[in-house]
């Protein structure tokens, strides 16, 4: 590694990251919306989608990729506002206990959410965030040497971001989890959804006009 990247450079990148991505986000806060409401196994399937997202994000951001996004700006704008839609429209039914993520006031514990849905609730939600571009266009590019081959280096950062981000994720959906057995345990199974349900509307308006 120390061949690939400048130790120091790393030095550099790696707090930097852990603070950009423990800061509370869209993803982190559907990560936490959903350890609430189907729990932190469940919500792996949506970490996944939104893993993929940030690593195709941040490898367009290095490779140039990115360039076409600012070309195009009414596509980005477009594939935006339809993301922050579907996450809104999916925090409204949560908010009314309907949906597959709400939880089933019959049964709290039961998860109807498919895997495929989960990780393409996550995979939208990284691909379609405008700061999340914003902030690998900018902060990536000085990490990359000219002097050495740029696929090591990429695929070094990447690992780095992939870790980083997965062990926040995983973090903030163990806090909705805990959030989550504490108000079932009192039986506000209804108070939670609307809770689950403003986080997810709130994402959703983020993410269209964020």
């Amino acid at each position: 590694m120390a061949a690939t990247l400048n130790p120091a450079l790393l030095g550099v990148f790696i707090p930097t990251f852990i603070f950009v991505s423990i800061t509370p986000g869209m993803c982190m806060t559907l990560s936490m919306t959903l350890g609430m409401t189907i729990g932190i196994r469940r919500t792996f399937w949506m970490m996944a989608g939104e893993l993929l997202g940030v690593g195709l994000v941040a490898a367009a951001a290095v490779i140039g990729v990115a360039a076409l996004m600012l070309n195009y700006p009414l596509l980005f704008e477009l594939f935006k506002y339809l993301g922050g839609a579907y996450l809104a429209f999916l925090g409204i039914q949560m908010w009314r206990s309907r949906g597959k993520l709400a939880i089933d006031l019959e049964s709290p514990r039961h998860g109807r959410a498919t895997a495929p849905t989960l990780a393409l609730q996550g995979f939208v939600t990284a691909v379609a965030n405008p700061k999340g571009w914003a902030f690998f266009i900018s902060l990536l590019p000085p990490f990359i040497s000219n002097e050495q081959p740029m696929l090591p280096q990429l695929g070094v950062l990447l690992s780095l971001i992939l870790l980083i981000e997965f062990s926040c994720l995983v973090l903030y959906a163990s806090g909705g989890r805990s959030l989550s057995l504490f108000l079932q345990q009192r039986g506000n199974v209804r108070l939670l959804n609307r809770v689950a349900g403003t986080l997810m509307l709130a994402v959703g308006v983020w993410l269209a006009f964020g």
